[in-house]
């Protein structure tokens, strides 16, 4: 089993930017696509960000297209998120996973918090 360890979150005053850090452990983690979601309180956790190891593809939820990208590197096991442009909405607690729809592990969150 997959196990995942974020990092790089933090407070950002809106316009500034964040590097979230994603490091998996086991033989298995380029098995299946890493990525991000995000959840604030009371809402459901949602899709931020995809990276594939097969191929580098990445997908993006709208809400951060242009702003956000990632990018894995298979050596260190590790996705990254850079994040800039941050605005006060992309506030949440940020969750690093590893698999698909079906089936996927979780990391424990780091929160990003931009104030305006």
């Amino acid at each position: 089993q997959v196990q995942l360890l974020e990092s790089g979150g933090g407070f950002v005053q809106a316009g500034g930017s964040l590097r979230l850090s994603c490091a998996a452990s086991g033989r298995t983690f380029n098995t299946y696509p890493m990525g991000w979601f995000r959840q604030v309180p009371g809402k459901e956790r949602e899709f931020v960000a995809a990276f594939s190891w097969s191929g580098g593809r990445t997908d993006y939820a709208d809400s951060v297209k242009g702003r956000f990208t990632i990018s894995g590197d298979n050596a260190k096991k590790t996705v990254y998120l850079q994040m800039n442009s941050l605005k006060p909405e992309d506030t949440a607690v940020y969750y690093c996973y590893q698999g698909s729809s079906v089936s996927r592990s979780w990391g424990q969150g780091t929160q990003v918090t931009v104030s305006s």
